[in-house]
């Protein structure tokens, strides 16, 4: 079995299958033809994300049922509230697949403005007028684009959404396009201790 953990870059598909002439996987990394992603992240988000071709980890990774955690840090337009934050731990209203779903409660930390994260190419556009505010939220699910769509339900739009950390693996010090190998037992201890 392989397993690969890559820093996926902005405006990079979450598949090997290139779209409209869109980057993807395969444009960044080699890998053996039956090694996928475990999950997705959006073409426009970027961070970790597991490749394998062990089925039974693709499993216990996604199923609801094991609620494993998943960390992004989130840009979001201007100064977040905590009434905004509260509502996010809470859990809000979201829609999924035309239906309304009420998310899970989240984890929710303002980072510090110390931590390093990686330029992106090409870079949000800056605004002077306009404050940013980087926060860190935790989850235990993955609708589709929810993480955006959590925010903009409490008026805080997502400038950048990167995944900082899958178990216990975090992008400290990895840079976009960066892929380790891991082993076997680096999977057991990192992802399922």
């Amino acid at each position: 079995m392989e397993y690969y953990l890559l820093y996926k870059p902005f405006q990079v598909l979450s598949q090997f299958t290139s779209v409209d002439g869109k980057n993807c996987l395969k444009d960044i990394v080699n890998v053996s033809k039956d090694v996928y992603p475990v999950g997705r992240l959006d073409y426009d988000s970027e961070g970790l994300l597991l490749l394998t071709n062990d089925t039974t980890v693709n499993h216990q990774l996604l199923h609801p049922s094991f609620e494993h955690a998943r960390v992004y840090w989130v840009q979001v337009e201007g100064v977040i509230t905590d009434d905004a934050l509260l509502a996010l731990t809470k859990g809000v209203m979201i829609s999924v697949d035309g239906k309304q779903h009420k998310t899970k409660p989240a984890t929710l930390s303002l980072l510090d403005i110390t931590i390093t994260i990686p330029e992106r190419n090409p870079p949000i556009r800056f605004r002077k007028n306009i404050p940013t505010t980087w926060v860190s939220i935790q989850l235990t699910e993955g609708k589709n684009r929810q993480v955006r769509k959590m925010f903009a339900s409490v008026g805080f739009p997502v400038l950048r959404l990167i995944r900082a950390q899958l178990g216990t693996y975090q992008i400290n010090g990895m840079q976009p396009g960066d892929c380790l190998k891991l082993s076997h037992q680096e999977v057991q201890e990192g992802f399922f201790r």
